[in-house]
C-alpha cells in the first residue's frame, strides 16, 4: 500500500510517497509552480501534478499538512494551494485521505505535538526514515503526512 503526504508553501508543493508494506520512502519531490502562470493556471498545474502522482504511484491513502489556524502570518497563496490539493484528493481514486495541522499529524504518528517541530527542525533524528537529515523541513513534514496517511 502506497501513501502520499503533501506540504504546500507559496510557489511550490512538496510531496512524499511511502510504501507502507515495505516500510520505505519511495520518493520525495517538489513541484515548483512556474512564475509565468496566472493564479488559476498555477492552481490547475498543482492539481494536475498531484493527480498524476496519485496515478503513477498507485496511491491509496494521502495526507496534507495544512496551515496552522494560529499562524501569525497566513499565506493566501498557500491556503489556495491546499484547497486545490484537497479537491484533487476528493476527486481521485484514493481510498481515504486527511488534512491536518501539527496536532492532527502528530496524533496519527503517536508522538506528542511538541516533538513534531523538533523532528522537522532536525533537533532529533527520526530513525524510521533513511537519510532524514538530508531532507528539507517541508519534505520532513510531507513524510510525516504520508506516514500519518496509513491511518486515514
Amino acid at each position: 500500500m502506497n501513501t502520499m503526504g503533501v506540504r504546500a508553501k507559496p510557489g511550490e508543493v512538496t510531496f512524499a510517497v511511502y510504501d507502507a508494506a515495505a516500510g520505505a520512502l519511495l520518493n520525495v519531490e517538489t513541484i515548483k509552480i512556474p512564475k509565468a502562470l496566472s493564479t488559476p493556471d498555477g492552481l490547475k498545474y498543482v492539481r494536475n501534478n498531484i493527480l498524476d502522482v496519485i496515478r503513477e504511484y498507485s496511491i491509496e491513502h494521502a495526507g496534507l499538512r495544512i496551515t496552522e489556524s494560529s499562524a501569525k502570518t497566513k499565506s493566501i497563496e498557500r491556503i489556495e494551494i491546499e484547497g486545490v490539493i484537497q479537491e484533487a484528493f476528493a476527486s481521485s481514486c484514493l481510498k481515504s485521505y486527511y488534512s491536518g495541522q501539527i496536532a492532527n499529524v502528530s496524533r496519527r504518528l503517536g508522538f506528542p505535538r511538541d516533538q513534531f517541530k523538533r523532528y522537522v527542525n532536525n533537533e532529533v533524528a527520526f530513525e524510521q526514515v533513511e537519510n532524514w537529515t538530508d531532507l528539507k523541513p517541508e519534505a520532513r513534514e510531507a513524510v510525516f503526512a504520508a506516514l500519518g496517511a496509513q491511518h486515514a
